[in-house]
């Protein structure tokens, strides 16, 4: 028996079998071409009546019935003589007295070749044969045989279809690629197309002609570093304004009037200190007051008796001087000398308040890709829009849709390839999903959208990180 055969090819084989126990001898196995009937006839003739004598003869429209007579009998006997004047049936009753072949199976592929000649002498054989035999022979045209049983072989189903190019192919795509979807329901289950499959050249390519950023690149580049330059040239010459600045404030304080000693000691020394300055200085001519009700003078100079006047004057000195010093001493400002940062610490301080706006930012972002499936509740659906092995397809396709923000991706291992899968909404019951996809545009919903489980995501997800 051959390896590796359907189950419903399988089964066909056994009804054939059946058919020649319930004494048909002469059965015809109709079906279009690619269906696979001459695998069929291999698997039947390798794996039924073992112990009969066996021909298999695969007709062309090149092969003349002569051809095909003396193939068939060198199969059945023995080094036969044939004669070529005689028909089919005359040559094998002949032979058939000379060497008795014993039980015999007849498998004959191509019977649409077949002259109405070779037709009639076969169905005689059947049935006028001296010993048992059984005749199969594959068609394609209906009605061809008057006497024989018609066996019609239909396609494959789509279960069945995927599990004969599981055996040809070893990375298939996954059922729910639009692509390979498309591309059963059109072979119809017919194997000689299920077996064209060539993935390279069905598999659709959207990308973007690949465009040169080189010289863009470069110009950035030295934006950049120009822009760095001068950041650290402004740095430098701010340091050096801070530092003259401050300098300049700190200047010495003013010098004043009086000496200090003067205002700390008592009042004694202010009075001593008074008295020789009212000597040193010399006598002041007062002014003579002028009257122009009167018209009258005073003296323009009066004398000033020291002696009589000098007690009251001192006692008036010491009562307010220290009033006077008070007024006369200029207040020193107070200057707070504050320590200057230097140039790390102000880089550093920069830094940190970056780093701590750029976590306070991070923390806000809501959750994206893998992470978005996995909070999601188990029992949830999401309309998946696409499956594709490139990222940059799935990009395209958010972007020509306009489905930004709209729509989470995530990413899985199928078949030991990577692959991108986008999704739509997230809702509690599939009833909500069906709903959902009515709001799709009809250039998303031509990819004929399909519900998912949030659970099912997960596990794809799990298998990815193992």
């Amino acid at each position: 028996m051959q390896s590796q055969i359907l189950p419903s090819r399988a089964a066909l084989v056994d009804r054939i079998a059946l058919q020649f126990e319930y004494g048909q001898n002469l059965i015809c196995l109709l079906g279009p071409s690619g269906l696979g009937k001459s695998y069929l006839l291999e698997t039947f003739i390798t794996d039924k009546y073992l112990d009969f004598n066996k021909a298999f003869v695969q007709l062309s429209g090149k092969m003349t019935d002569q051809q095909f007579m003396t193939e068939l009998l060198e199969q059945s006997f023995s080094n036969p003589l044939i004669d070529h004047s005689l028909s089919l049936s005359e040559n094998f009753y002949q032979l058939y007295k000379q060497q008795p072949c014993g039980d015999c199976l007849w498998v004959i592929d191509g019977g649409r070749h077949l002259s109405e000649e070779l037709i009639q002498q076969l169905e005689i054989i059947a049935k006028q044969s001296p010993s048992t035999l059984y005749i199969l022979i594959a068609s394609q045209s209906v009605g061809q045989f008057s006497q024989a049983v018609e066996i019609h072989l239909e396609a494959l189903n789509l279960s069945e279809s995927k599990q004969l190019m599981r055996w040809f192919f070893d990375n298939l795509p996954v059922e729910e690629d639009p692509v390979f979807r498309t591309f059963l329901q059109e072979a119809h289950g017919n194997p000689a197309l299920l077996l064209a499959w060539q993935p390279e050249q069905q598999t659709a390519d959207i990308r973007a002609p690949e465009k040169s950023y080189k010289l863009l690149y470069l110009i950035l580049l030295l934006i950049t570093t120009m822009l760095l330059i001068i950041g650290f040239l402004y740095k430098a010459d701010m340091t050096e304004w801070w530092k003259a600045h401050y300098q300049q404030d700190t200047t010495s304080s003013v010098a004043t009037a009086l000496p200090a000693e003067a205002v700390v000691n008592g009042p004694v020394e202010s009075k001593e200190l008074v008295t020789e300055q009212a000597q040193d200085e010399p006598q002041v001519q007062q002014p003579v007051a002028t009257n122009n009700d009167d018209n009258t003078t005073q003296a323009a100079e009066m004398p000033v008796d020291s002696s009589d006047n000098k007690k009251p004057e001192n006692e008036n000195h010491n009562n307010n001087v220290a009033a006077i010093v008070n007024s006369l001493l200029p207040v020193e400002p107070v200057i707070q000398e504050t320590e200057q940062p230097t140039t790390d610490e102000v880089v550093a301080a920069i830094i940190s308040d970056a780093e701590q706006a750029e976590s306070a930012i991070e923390a806000e972002q809501p959750l994206a890709g893998n992470a978005w499936y996995l909070s999601q509740p188990d029992d949830n659906f999401v309309i998946q829009l696409l499956a594709v092995t490139k990222q940059e397809i799935s990009d395209k396709f958010i972007n020509e849709n306009g489905l930004q923000g709209q729509v989470n991706t995530y990413q899985s291992l199928r078949s030991g390839k990577p692959w991108w899968i986008v999704t739509y909404g997230s809702y509690a019951t599939l009833n909500d999903a069906k709903k959902g996809v009515t709001t799709l545009s009809d250039n998303v919903r031509k990819n004929q959208p399909f519900y998912k489980k949030i659970s099912k995501i997960k596990q794809e997800i799990a298998s990815l990180n193992q």
